[in-house]
């Protein structure tokens, strides 16, 4: 954890505000129409309250570096996705040289620190070469030279979106800089009396960043105590976006905190946003959401819950297991018994 002084938030700098916390699409379609059966379609959805935390989308912003960038990391990534390179090949020039090949970096070096951070994470994202490495060594030396823009914004989404594991922790390094939240205490203390704030967006925003610190080992416990707290909030959104922060943090401890606001929180969409969590989104490994069928497969025939919580627990069996079985807890559990023995 840096412990410098340097990169913190200025309380006098315009709030931060990043409009991908806006409503989106439910999680999943299960269920009869709608996956919240009676509820308010106008109210927010977490980003994290769908099987994804955003669509995955991919812009090709970076062009000619992007192209020479995919031409020479790629030889540390043979047989993988090339999706980056792929988008980008078209802009290529035919006159273009390598700006960055292994063991010389001085032609990356020259690019402003916003383009370095563009171009890598989105091969990143398409598993490009040495990307995530490069990523992981430059991060520190962008705090207070990033903007948050549209192209960061859908890189780090894409990025979360990932099946990789360290290209989702690349997606946090470089949003946690755009932020201009360097990983001390100084950033924490900004966003925990943000977390407080009378400005809802501003909040919500806070309650994720939280998510994001704490996944880097910032204070991690403090980060869970503070988010758990919050799950108690009167208001839904508040709720929902300690949900998509605990998610974040993706430790063992926070499973349960997420199973408990499946079973038990009024709204129907902060339970979905849980059960999304716990089986897809966030940053839990596949061991800590297997390790949770167990209590799923109780969740489906919990007569305690409803229809609608009952068909996200099938949904979450199903992401975690990767297995298209009936909405019936019999044959669920049949197979799940099996499947140990095996």
């Amino acid at each position: 954890m840096d412990s410098s002084p340097l990169s913190q938030p200025d309380p006098e700098a315009a709030p931060i505000v990043d409009p991908r916390l806006e409503p989106t699409p439910d999680y999943g379609t299960v269920g009869q129409g709608s996956d919240i059966a009676g509820g308010d379609s106008n109210r927010k959805r977490s980003a994290l309250g769908r099987s994804r935390f955003v669509g995955p989308v991919l812009a090709v912003g970076a062009g000619v570096i992007l192209a020479v960038l995919v031409a020479n990391l790629g030889s540390a990534g043979a047989g993988r996705s090339r999706s980056a390179g792929v988008l980008s090949r078209s802009n290529a020039s035919p006159n273009s040289r390598p700006i960055h090949s292994q063991g010389n970096s001085a032609p990356l070096d020259r690019l402003q620190p916003q383009k370095q951070a563009e171009a890598l994470l989105e091969l990143a994202v398409g598993r490009s070469g040495d990307a995530v490495d490069q990523i992981s060594s430059r991060v520190d030396r962008w705090q207070g030279k990033l903007n948050w823009n549209p192209q960061i914004a859908t890189l780090t989404t894409a990025a979360l979106n990932s099946n990789d594991m360290r290209v989702r922790e690349s997606g946090i390094e470089v949003e946690l800089a755009a932020y201009g939240l360097a990983k001390n205490s100084a950033s924490l203390e900004y966003l925990l009396t943000t977390a407080a704030s009378s400005d809802h967006a501003q909040k919500i925003w806070a309650l994720w960043a939280l998510g994001l610190m704490g996944n880097r080992g910032v204070e991690t416990a403090r980060v869970i105590q503070v988010l758990t707290t919050h799950l108690k909030d009167s208001d839904e959104d508040s709720r929902h976006w300690a949900v998509a922060g605990l998610a974040l943090v993706g430790s063992t401890e926070t499973v349960t905190a997420l199973l408990q606001v499946m079973h038990n929180d009024p709204a129907p969409a902060v339970r979905e946003a849980a059960a999304c969590a716990l089986a897809q989104s966030g940053m839990y490994t596949s061991e800590q959401r297997r390790a949770i069928i167990p209590q799923l497969l109780a969740y489906t025939n919990d007569p305690s819950l409803d229809a609608q919580t009952h068909a996200w627990a099938f949904q979450a069996l199903g992401d975690i297991t990767h297995q298209r079985l009936p909405n019936d807890s019999t044959v669920w559990r049949n197979w799940y018994e099996s499947a140990k023995n095996n």
